[in-house]
């Protein structure tokens, strides 16, 4: 039960901090590109590897820290973040094939999930 409280409190301020960005990003020059979303994927991304190579060094509740910090705020704040971690560790570990194939699939299967998700709930609203 601990688990799930450490996750969910994490994953909420991680939210929370996503939301108010993209409520700054509101004041931004519209220009028609996602600064706001890609920040966040950026920033995300880097602070996984922060907080990786943190833990790495760090024995004392490592596990409890990752479930806050890792799965829970950066979850909430990014998911983009977790896929990253997973595409170096493929990288670091050589796995040449399955970095490209998860990389490339990730993407444009997600895309094509939320075009599908998409035309469903056009589908279904349009009645």
């Amino acid at each position: 039960m601990n688990s799930i409280l450490l996750v969910g409190l994490g994953g909420a301020f991680g939210a929370i901090a996503r939301h108010l960005i993209s409520r700054l990003a509101l004041h931004w020059p519209n220009v028609g590109f996602p600064f706001a979303t890609l920040g966040v994927n950026v920033i995300g991304g880097c602070l996984m590897g922060m907080l990786v190579g943190w833990l790495a060094h760090k024995v004392d509740s490592g596990n409890d820290l990752r479930l806050l910090f890792g799965v829970g705020l950066l979850g909430g704040f990014t998911t983009f973040s977790a896929f990253s971690l997973e595409l170096v560790q493929m990288i670091q570990r050589k796995a040449w094939g399955a970095a490209v194939i998860y990389s490339t699939s990730s993407v444009v299967v997600s895309v094509l999930a939320l075009l599908l998700g998409l035309f469903v709930m056009r589908k279904i609203f349009a009645v």
